[in-house]
């Protein structure tokens, strides 16, 4: 009788706990549960043992920590994967569609120069090339808003990612408080841990973590590397702000208790949501945003440089075709200095497609190329004067120790962003279409009256800042040359021979001419401005010939160094997108392993109930049967 009795107890539990695990397989996160029985000992009754049935000792989750664990990793990957791959897919479709990218006008423009340096004298093909050079800067600028619109997004997502987390670290530590809270006075707060774990894992799709098991049944929360977001009852919060000197990119930054600044943890974070986006920020749009900033650089300086190296229609020295931005440089808000740094382009070639960080320790300067922060020499011009040439720049911190700026103090940095604003900042300067410089400047004859064979190969216009035009006469004396002017001053020139070609090239006045062949002492060459010769047209082959240079970097063409990039956002793009179908099968792994042993199987659950209702009609049988005989018994003695 008293094993039926305990026996029902027993099973009206397992009833109880198959019921809450066929609740728990509606909602997500719930672990099954498990009952734990042990037997009574028996008494003794008549000489007898009468058993006492058993009794329910614990009921126990059915999970696994490590499963736990890998179940968050792959939800992190797969939601930083989706993130990235999802930016990427936009990002390649504008660089590389006919309407949005930048090589069909590229090539256009280039067409348009092949087609003035065709018929230097006709105007219509000279205004198609100021359109075509303001159809190229519209596009570069077009391109700028759509990697500016996308930035805005990723720092609203970054915002809204950031709320997020900070809401979960304090439901985690309030669930920590309460769960030791339960653990003290003995019982296993089943419903408190599977919560818990639910969060962890709602958790792990915006950032990746590390959990670790506390003796009093709390964990701790650490991201990054080894911040800690959760510990015990206490959450740590972070926030999105503007943290350093970059005007553009929010930053994430880890609030301490002491109520100080927060701490910059960026270059910590990693996976899940955050992960994505701020790899998405990095390579998807400061890195192209960057490079295609260095091509426009590189394009407008190059045809700027050319043709004020000619003349255009009017015999004038030409002027730059386009109005180059200046160089950003950001200070940091926390800098004493009150100035910044001014710095300029000094030679494109060397220009990379990287943001720097120029830092003062108090004595010296010094610069990082970002974002691997690369230490790049800073080699002064004059000892003391403090100007510095680096790759390409020259940055001028002199005007920072003059009254009335304040004297920069040891941790003042400033961010210096040479190409990324080159795309919105250009601007076509020439509008008359005769301002196009297609002649050469220059042009170079021998006396028909020569004794020597010497011809002119090459008379061209080398440095416009120093160019003059003036007549000026050339005598060869056997060895050297003498340069007359028109107000007969002289000087005498040395020539650079090249014996391969025999080719003497002199140079003078902004020029340079090449003559080959034998002279003879006394042989003489008229030097003089190329105006009037409107058919000329050295100069716009010059400018063509850009198309083929490799400028940028000194490594790459224009259009090739542009295709680059859309190799390099495609190849980026295909691997986020495998990445992301890769990661979402390793998660449905993960998720199918631990449904193997958390999950609730409905059809083995219900077998279970029907199992244990028929055990306990059963018990509960005996036990009426039983009740009978006695009454049977006692009416039988009366």
């Amino acid at each position: 009788m008293g094993t039926a009795v305990s026996g029902l107890l027993a099973y009206q539990r397992a009833l109880a706990t198959t019921s809450h695990n066929i609740s728990n397989a509606a909602t997500e996160g719930y672990s099954r549960q498990r009952t734990l029985l042990e037997t009574q000992n028996p008494y003794m009754l008549g000489g007898k043992y009468i058993g006492q049935g058993v009794q329910i000792t614990a009921i126990e989750r059915m999970q696994s920590d490590l499963v736990n664990n890998q179940l968050r990793s792959s939800t992190s990957n797969n939601s930083y994967a989706t993130v990235l791959a999802g930016f990427a897919e936009n990002v390649d479709l504008v660089l590389a569609d006919e309407t949005t990218g930048l090589e069909p006008v590229l090539e256009s423009f280039f067409n348009s120069l092949q087609d003035v340096a065709g018929d230097p004298r006709s105007v219509p093909n000279r205004t198609v090339m100021l359109n075509e050079a303001e159809t190229l800067v519209e596009r570069m600028s077009q391109l700028n808003r759509v990697f500016d619109q996308q930035r805005s997004m990723v720092n609203g997502q970054i915002e809204v990612t950031v709320d997020e987390i900070n809401q979960y670290s304090k439901s985690l530590a309030d669930l920590n408080n309460r769960i030791v809270s339960d653990y003290t006075r003995g019982s296993a707060p089943n419903d408190l841990l599977d919560r818990r774990d639910q969060l962890l894992s709602e958790l792990s799709e915006k950032i990746d973590v590390s959990v670790n098991q506390q003796d009093d049944g709390s964990v701790s929360v650490f991201i990054g590397n080894g911040q800690a977001l959760v510990m015990g009852a206490t959450a740590n919060a972070l926030v999105a702000d503007h943290l350093s000197a970059d005007r553009e990119n929010l930053r994430i930054g880890l609030k301490t208790s002491a109520g100080n600044a927060p701490i910059d943890v960026t270059r910590f974070m990693s996976g899940g949501e955050i992960g994505g986006l701020l790899q998405t920020r990095e390579q998807m749009l400061d890195g192209p945003q960057n490079e295609i900033g260095l091509i426009a650089l590189n394009l407008a300086t190059q045809l700027n440089a050319q043709n004020r190296l000619g003349l255009d229609l009017n015999g004038e020295q030409g002027q730059d075709i386009f109005t180059l931005p200046p160089v950003a440089v950001n200070a940091k808000t926390t800098n004493t200095a009150s100035e910044s740094p001014t710095v300029t382009i000094s030679n494109v070639s060397e220009l990379t497609a990287s943001d720097y960080r120029l830092s003062y320790d108090g004595s010296n300067y010094r610069m990082l190329r970002l974002p691997e922060n690369a230490a790049v020499a800073l080699n002064e011009t004059v000892p003391g004067s403090g100007i510095f040439e680096a790759e390409g720049m020259t940055i001028d911190t002199s005007a920072m120790a003059t009254p009335p700026a304040s004297v920069p103090a040891s941790g003042d940095n400033w961010l210096i962003q040479p190409t990324r604003f080159a795309n919105s900042g250009l601007e076509v300067a020439i509008k008359d279409p005769a301002k196009i410089a297609a002649a050469g400047a220059i042009t170079a004859e021998p006396y028909p009256l020569n004794a020597g064979e010497g011809r002119i190969v090459s008379a061209r216009a080398v440095d416009a800042d120093t160019l003059d035009l003036s007549r000026v006469v050339l005598t060869f004396d056997g060895t050297d040359f003498t340069a007359v002017a028109e107000d007969g001053s002289s000087t005498v020139l040395v020539p650079d021979y090249d014996a391969t070609t025999n080719t003497m090239t002199v140079a003078l006045n902004g020029w340079e001419v090449e003559i080959q062949g034998d002279m003879v002492a006394g042989d003489e060459f008229v030097v003089e401005s190329n105006a009037g010769n409107g058919g000329d047209n050295r100069n716009m082959l010059a400018m063509a010939d850009i198309q083929n240079l490799r400028t940028v970097e000194g490594k790459s063409t224009i259009q090739g160094s542009y295709n680059n990039i859309l190799a390099t956002v495609g190849s980026q793009t295909r691997q986020a997108q495998i990445s992301r179908d890769s990661s979402a099968t390793l998660l449905a792994a993960a998720q199918a392993q631990r449904e193997s042993i958390s999950g609730v199987n409905l059809d083995e659950e219900a077998a279970d109930m029907l199992r244990y209702q028929q055990a306990y009609e059963a018990s509960a049988q005996v036990i009426a049967v039983a009740s009978q005989m006695f009454d049977t018994i006692i009416n039988a003695v009366r």
